[in-house]
């Protein structure tokens, strides 16, 4: 048995006793319920409260539910400027065969916010964003992910493996027969390591490997082939079914993940686009001709559109953000407000 730590936190709205004891039961049975505990294993339980509740000890919720054996402490809060109002936290301690990276801990009403990164890890939360390249979608996607410490998975990337594995094996990419019988004998592979996506072909890395001009092309073509569909959406869809995660694409809304808990489906002007994708290769230090950057934006979006399996196309259900004019800080800030409303946080 291992002596684990778990750690919890709830705001009151009153400081009354029967609120701060109502909120002290809710945050210990959600914590009880969350990892499976049972009253006899906890041998411990530390409170702390902020100065504005002052009117009975968090512990008396404690003994009212059960909680005889275990032995508890109170103590007040350090005052910090500006720091959470009416707050109520707990260190659980805890006899479990379980290890502490399984601890799952409970951040509940107003103290959702000091970590939404937990509070998102514990209530599974699937988001889609489409759209054509250059909408911005990928680098939104990314900052979203990081706010909301959720995983991000860069599905056009899997598309691009299948591409530049075409590309390294002199297979036409406009043939469908060609591209469906190979798709048995390419081992794509795709890691999340701190949060980050890895993609490995044939047990190599090919992460910046796939970013090209060239291997965009022909992701853009493999795409098109419903066996390449079929192989890479089962992967995206196992990746969705287990954890909370952001996925950006062409179908994600539409095909991917239909019932996802928020749609974005972000547009931009193709001639924005086009500056941004010429910023990137000029960072990347890769001469690029202007015109044929936006020519082949055009030709990539008539690809996507008008192929007939799962065209890029605004889900019904989709909020549409046009980022001609905007910022990323902007954009991000807007695609999270959504993701909170949608969630009742604001």
């Amino acid at each position: 048995m291992n002596n684990c730590c778990i750690r919890g936190a709830i705001t009151a709205e009153e400081n009354t006793r029967e609120n701060i004891l109502e909120n002290t039961k809710i945050l210990l049975e959600d914590i009880i319920k969350e990892n499976n505990i049972e009253i006899k294993d906890i041998s411990s339980i530390l409170f702390t409260m902020t100065k504005d509740l002052d009117e009975v000890y968090p512990a008396v919720a404690a003994r009212e539910i059960g909680i005889t054996e275990a032995a508890l402490m109170c103590a007040c809060e350090l005052y910090i400027k500006n720091s959470l109002k009416m707050c109520i936290r707990v260190m659980v301690s805890v006899n479990t065969p379980l290890s502490q990276r399984d601890m799952k801990h409970s951040y509940l009403k107003g103290a959702e916010k000091l970590r939404p990164d937990i509070v998102r890890k514990n209530k599974k939360i699937n988001i889609a964003i489409d759209g054509p390249a250059g909408s911005g979608k990928s680098t939104i996607a990314k900052n979203v992910a990081k706010t909301l410490g959720i995983l991000y998975a860069d599905t056009g990337a899997m598309y691009r493996t299948v591409g530049i594995y075409c590309l390294k094996n002199v297979i036409d990419t406009n043939d469908e027969t060609a591209g469906s019988e190979k798709m048995e004998d390419i081992d794509i592979e795709v890691r999340f390591e701190g949060g980050k996506q890895l993609i490995y072909l044939d047990k190599e890395d090919v992460t910046e490997k796939i970013r090209t001009q060239e291997v965009a092309a022909a992701a853009s073509n493999v795409a098109k082939i419903g066996k390449v569909r079929e192989k890479l959406v089962e992967m995206q869809k196992k990746t969705a079914q287990t954890q909370s995660i952001i996925m950006d694409g062409r179908d994600i809304g539409t095909h991917v993940l239909p019932n996802a808990d928020v749609k974005i489906y972000m547009e931009a002007d193709v001639d924005e686009r086009a500056k941004r994708r010429c910023c990137e290769l000029k960072e990347k230090g890769i001469e690029f001709e202007y015109e044929k950057i936006r020519e082949e934006i055009i030709q990539r979006d008539n690809a996507d559109k008008n192929r007939k399996i799962s065209p890029l196309r605004k889900a019904d259900d989709a909020i549409l953000i046009d980022t001609s004019n905007m910022s990323i800080e902007e954009v991000t800030k807007k695609v999270t407000d959504i993701i909170y409303k949608a969630e009742g946080r604001r």
